[in-house]
């Protein structure tokens, strides 16, 4: 026997535990590990788990091969790894028609099992007997792929074998939106079988991402067929939800220690250092125990009390399981793999020789890791009452493969015989370390010549389109097509990637075809489709939080990113260069754009500074022609070449003068689109404008529409009371609707001239019928064909958009928008000679192309609120609904469309565009114009979570028709204008006015409004409260004293104004759903607005848990007022310092939040009386007839909601005569369990 070296034994002992223990239970056939002895099924986490000891072992050879019995070793061991990955690849495709099928329907049904027959790789149970939809499985299978790829295994044999592993990335790329079964297998905890989002999969499957990009399948030997793609806007968007989630793993588990596989080996997902040191404290402080880690709270996985006849929990047991949750020894493994990769011996250590202290010895000597560790029947009252105390048995299998192959890596570590750096030769780990800063590369190119010399007068030089050749500028959706050939193949049945979309970290990058060079523009800029793109301001300042994007997240990549931006036509206003484009430009040059570094270049430039990626997947493989491209994109870039940005001509509507003897009929149609508007800020009821009485609402049905009646000039009609001149009954039916104060009060002596002030605001008093009356008249219209004409007729004439506007809008209600206009509206001119009319050159001419006529028009003129509602008849999209809705929910937020209380839809999950758009039509009916501002809203929150996610703490739903109403609010107090006419100016904010609008409201910052020119309003920051608060928009200005009390006014609202905030976006204190789960554990249940929260929620679910905070949520939304919705929060926040503070062992029966409100209110009033504060103005008076008779009628003298003063909502929470001190004297006061005499610690001082 020759002599061998030391490390040489002792390898060779690896070699036979590794055989014995591991390789000795791969089958022959398949290649696959059965998960025991009596259980031939082959998981695929866990084999993928098992080999990596192999595959570790295998490096350790390589690397000490002194004799060629070592070579014949490590080659032994590579192949086993080669053959099980084999195994895996084999199983899966033979199930590639559900990868084809699951990439439409992501339905848990179509997915990829999660286990196969270790014997043959066939199913082995059916598609619904199963939660087989486990991302992280299939995630972890192509990591692991890619890894040993670039270790040198061959693992992939053939082109059609890459086509099936480039469709697995498809399969995975949308994991931030799909909902699995996770790494447990479970879903939600309760087993019932329902999937969730889980952080652990959304890790994975980014790692995989990352891992498989630009990666050749085929090694160094490969050519460019053998190179998988990935877009690397997916992966971007995996670790943005990811970083959201953590610590939190799911909606049901607020902590899983699964986890560990995603923060350390083998994914290292996150990029950012604290948050893996939050996440890893979370896990230890939390789940770590004496026997290893429980995998999450409350998990009944073979404890003594789990049930082991039926698969599911009830809802009420789960809480029997906590404190004796198995301990999982695997967990050790994973901690001694993270800090061996830190590079932190001491802890290493620690876990190891933690781990040994529990491992179980075999009769051979080997040490063996087991599954799991159960509290013994016998000992599990002694458990309950010490937690960690009582020693525990092994359950479960032994050796457990998983962990056993984790430790022997470990092992092979911890003595030296691998260097980490070789169990990630891709470099993963080095993904948390500071990077350089990212310098953006930005390229502007001019449409034609004449944009050219008009940026040139501005000292801004630029390239032509035809001047930047041979490199070709194409739009977004060219780059989106063209992926679309990525990975098809016609013998296996594959189509290629579905999704359309591309992402700015995409089209950051230039690509190369053969010898032609390609940029591509932005996604968001493509103005064919939206009205948005049409707002430069919003264009600008939508590009800077695109570069400072660009800056954060251009990772893994060689080379800077180039943004290229058109310059066209399309963004002149009035033929000039809109001054924001300009001033970003400027800045731009400098080289420094809001704290981004970047370079304004040609492209010819920037070629060997940027990322370049290879379109060879376009050739012709299967054909055998690699080398020509693929006859469809042949094509398709011809096409594609000529016409990308060539400009649309719009339809033209001929102007005229306007004739007397059509007035009559304009007047029938007058303010047709105002009558769909449904925003409400003064009252309760939908479109009711102030103290106008409910009845008419009811009536809908009876009710003639306006234009039947006898419309005379000066005749105002009885709908048409503005709100200032409305009769001043308070309404009779205000119970039902649950009542909403109105915060303007009719005052008849400034209400003429408010009318004089307001003749810009004429048109209201047209016939302003609410919203709900407008049904589709089709059968009682009284028009005939001539009424048709005489208004087709005017609309040929009149100048004015809205009154075109508001015609267009009578024709789609009575006659639909297919109605062909062609010829109509001659009748009348026979005189004239240019009788064209509308027929243009014989063509058929719909309601529909004047409606497109007349929204080009309001896009040139930038009237936005003409533009969005005719954009929502036209049924515009607005950009990427789907995807901004799926980016809110993706990140715990969900949302909810229509106005509350009673037509609010809340979406839990995504949905397609279509279902979106519908849902949001059937909330808001014929109200076209605030639809569209809806989906528009939802576009801007989706961006504002995207870049300043911090805005959005402590919020768990979006209720955007709320986030509407506040919006209407804020801007009626801050320009003093009644209800409908802030509403009004709401609509026509510029997309760029709306966002940062929306921006103010959701930072709570104080702003002003500046009128600009052509009557838009501009929204600006205010630095001084005092001073600049005073709107100064040109409504005339309210004189002298006027003037005085609104300044007062407005130092006055602002705990008010607070508080309808906070309600009106959901805003709650930190910790607010786990003080209150506290709170509900000590009495039995809080009863909200009748909603009753059962002390059993307790039982079922732990304070940090997702679902609990949404149960809360669900009973705070039934509050119809923001702010009274604040004072309840508040009421909830002292019974949790009741709780907090020991103070009495039980809260006794059921506590209803409001009657602490209300008493809380009473107590207010009364110490108002004793100190004659204002509430004696109103609320506090002495007790007369009168006040009885206000209060009958359900309004309060000052306005306040739900019955309380209006003074209440207005005081700050702290001091003597604060909220919280009235709230903890109503609580003593109300709560029985609380003594009354003897002395008490105050809490509250």
């Amino acid at each position: 026997m020759r002599s061998r070296s030391n490390s040489g034994v002792r390898l060779d002992y690896y070699q036979r535990i590794v055989h014995r223990l591991i390789l000795a239970h791969q089958e022959p056939v398949t290649g696959l590990f059965p998960a025991s002895n009596v259980n031939s099924h082959a998981w695929i986490r866990d084999n993928v788990y098992c080999i990596l000891a192999v595959w570790g072992l295998s490096m350790a050879y390589k690397k000490i091969a002194d004799q060629d019995e070592d070579r014949a070793k490590c080659y032994e061991l590579e192949q086993s790894c080669v053959k099980l990955m084999r195994g895996l690849l084999m199983a899966m495709m033979n199930q590639k028609d559900k990868v084809e099928k699951f990439k439409m329907t992501q339905s848990p049904f179509d997915s990829l099992h999660a286990k196969y027959s270790s014997k043959n790789g066939l199913p082995v149970v059916a598609d619904n007997e199963w939660g087989h939809l486990q991302i992280d499985a299939v995630s972890l299978y192509l990591l692991i792929l890619a890894q040993m790829t670039a270790s040198g295994l061959q693992i992939v044999f053939s082109l059609d074998e890459v086509s099936f592993i480039q469709n697995l990335v498809f399969y995975i790329e949308s994991a931030y939106s799909i909902p699995d079964y996770g790494i447990w297998e479970r879903g939600d905890k309760t087993n019932h079988g329902e999937p969730e989002l889980n952080a652990s999969s959304i890790g994975m499957a980014k790692a995989a991402l990352e891992a498989m990009n630009e990666l050749d399948l085929f090694g160094a030997r490969g050519g460019p067929a053998s190179v998988i793609h990935v877009l690397a806007d997916e992966a971007h968007k995996c670790q943005a939800v990811l970083q959201s989630m953590l610590p939190r793993e799911s909606n049901s588990k607020e902590l899983d220690s699964g986890l560990l596989c995603v923060i350390g080996f083998p994914a290292f997902a996150v990029d950012d250092a604290q948050l893996i040191h939050n996440t890893k404290d979370a896990i230890l402080s939390r789940l770590q125990g004496k026997y290893g880690c429980k995998r999450f709270l409350r998990d009944g996985y073979r404890t003594p009390k789990e049930d082991p006849t039926r698969l599911y929990y009830e809802r009420w047991e789960l809480r029997m399981f906590e404190n004796i949750e198995c301990e999982w020894p695997l967990f050790y493994c994973y901690l001694i793999l993270f800090h061996a990769f830190q590079n932190d011996k001491r802890a290493v250590q620690d876990y190891a020789d933690r781990l040994e202290k529990i491992m179980v010895r075999s009769e051979d000597g080997i040490l063996l890791v087991p599954e799991s560790y159960a509290v013994p029947q016998e000992l599990v009252g002694n458990e309950y009452q010490k937690p960690g105390s009582q020693p525990r048995e092994v359950v479960g299998r032994c050796p457990f493969l998983w962990g056993q192959s984790l430790f022997i890596l470990g092992r092979l570590l911890q003595e030296g015989f691998l260097a980490v750096g070789e169990l990630d030769p891709l470099n993963r780990r080095l993904g948390a370390q500071k990077k350089p800063d990212v310098v953006v590369q930005v390229v502007i190119i001019a449409e034609d010549n004449e944009i050219r010399d008009k940026l040139a007068e501005h000292d801004l030089h630029v390239q032509t389109i035809a001047e930047v050749a041979p490199i070709e500028v194409q739009p977004a959706r060219v780059l989106s097509h063209l992926y679309t050939y990525l990975g098809r193949n016609r013998k296996l049945g594959l189509t290629g990637r579905k999704s359309r979309d591309v992402g700015i970290l995409s089209t950051s990058k230039l690509y190369s075809l053969k010898d032609r060079i390609f940029a591509f523009t932005p996604q968001h800029i493509d103005y064919e489709e939206y009205y948005t793109t049409r707002d430069p301001d919003l264009l600008a300042s939508n590009f800077t939080t695109n570069l400072a994007f660009l800056t954060n997240n251009w990772r893994h990549m060689l080379g800077r990113p180039t943004i290229t931006l058109m310059a066209t036509h399309y963004m002149l206003d009035q033929d000039k260069i809109p001054l924001a484009m300009i001033q970003t430009m400027r800045k731009l040059k400098s080289g420094y754009i809001n704290g981004t570094r970047v370079m304004l270049g040609n492209l010819k430039d920037f070629l060997n500074t940027s990322a370049i990626t290879d379109l060879s997947f376009l050739g012709s493989t299967e054909d055998g022609y690699p080398d020509r491209l693929h006859p469809d994109v042949q094509t398709y870039l011809d096409e594609h070449l000529l016409r990308s940005f060539s400009n649309r001509s719009t339809m033209n509507l001929r102007g005229g003068q306007l004739r007397p003897r059509h007035l009559r009929r304009r007047m029938s149609c007058k303010g047709a689109i105002k009558k769909t508007r449904s925003i409400n800020v003064d009252s309760d009821n939908l479109g009711m404008e102030g103290p106008t009485p409910l009845t008419e609402r009811r009536l809908s049905s009876i009710v003639p529409p306006p234009w039947l009646q006898a419309n005379k000039q000066g005749h105002v009609s009885v709908f048409a009371t503005t709100p200032e001149e409305g009769p001043t009954s308070p309404p009779q039916l205000g119970g039902e609707l649950g009542l909403r104060e109105n915060i303007y009060p009719v005052d008849p002596l400034h209400s003429r001239s408010a009318m004089d002030r307001r003749s810009e605001f004429v048109r209201q008093q047209e016939i302003t019928v609410p919203k709900i009356l407008i049904q589709r008249h089709r059968a009682e219209t009284n028009f005939a064909d001539t009424e048709v004409e005489e208004l087709i007729a005017m609309l040929r004439e009149t100048e004015n958009l809205d009154d075109q506007g508001d015609i267009l809008q009578y024709l789609v209600d009575t006659q639909g928008l297919d109605f062909n206009t062609a010829g109509l509206g001659l009748k009348h001119k026979k005189d004239d000679d240019n009788a064209s009319g509308m027929l243009e050159e014989g063509r058929v001419v719909t309601v529909r192309d004047l409606l497109k006529g007349l929204y080009e028009k309001a896009c040139q003129q930038k009237l936005w609120g003409l533009v969005r509602h005719t954009a929502g008849m036209l049924g515009k999209r607005v950009e990427d609904l789907g995807k901004a809705v799926t980016d809110l929910l993706v990140r715990q937020k969900q949302v909810t469309v229509g106005m509350p209380p009673n037509n609010e839809h809340t979406i839990t999950a995504p949905l397609p565009e279509v279902e979106l758009r519908q849902l949001i039509h059937d909330a808001y009916g014929d109200d076209e114009s605030t639809a569209m501002l809806t989906q528009e809203l939802m576009v801007y929150l989706a961006m504002f979570i995207r870049t300043e996610p911090q805005l959005f703490h402590e919020m768990l739903r979006l209720r955007v028709g709320l986030i509407i109403q506040v919006m209407a609010k804020e801007l009626s107090r801050t320009l003093n204008c009644g209800g409908e006419a802030a509403s009004e100016h709401l609509l026509n904010l510029s997309p760029f006015e709306m966002k940062n609008l929306l921006y103010h409201i959701l930072s709570g910052k104080e702003f002003a409004v500046s009128s600009v020119a052509r009557g838009n309003l501009s929204i600006v920051s205010c630095k001084s409260s005092r001073v600049s608060k005073k709107s100064q928009i040109g409504l005339g200005d309210p004189e002298g004293e006027d003037a005085l009390i609104a300044t007062i006014d407005d130092r006055q609202g602002q705990w008010l104004r607070r508080r309808r905030l906070d309600g009106a976006l959901n805003r709650v204190p930190r910790d607010f759903y786990s003080r209150v789960w506290t709170v509900l554990e000590r009495c039995q249940g809080l009863a909200i607005e009748g909603r009753v929260l059962q002390q059993s929620l307790t039982q079922e679910m732990t304070p940090g848990e997702l679902k609990f905070a949404l149960e809360v949520e669900t009973a705070l939304n039934q509050i119809p007022q923001p702010e009274y919705r604040q004072l309840v929060v508040e009421a909830l926040m002292v019974l949790t310092l009741v709780t907090e503070h020991n103070m009495v062992p039980s809260l006794g029966d059921i506590i209803y939040v409001e009657h602490l409100v209300h008493k809380a209110n009473q107590l207010f009033l009364e110490d108002q009386r004793k100190v004659q504060g204002d509430a004696t103005l109103c609320c506090a008076k002495l007790k007369d007839g009168k006040e009885q008779q206000q209060a009958a009628s359900g309004m309060l003298l000052c306005g306040g909601a739900a019955y309380i003063c209006q003074h209440l909502y207005d005081s700050a929470p702290s001091g003597s005569y604060g909220t919280m001190t009235y709230m903890s004297r109503a609580v003593a006061l109300v709560l029985d369990c609380v003594p009354k005499h003897g002395e008490m610690e105050c809490a509250i001082s």
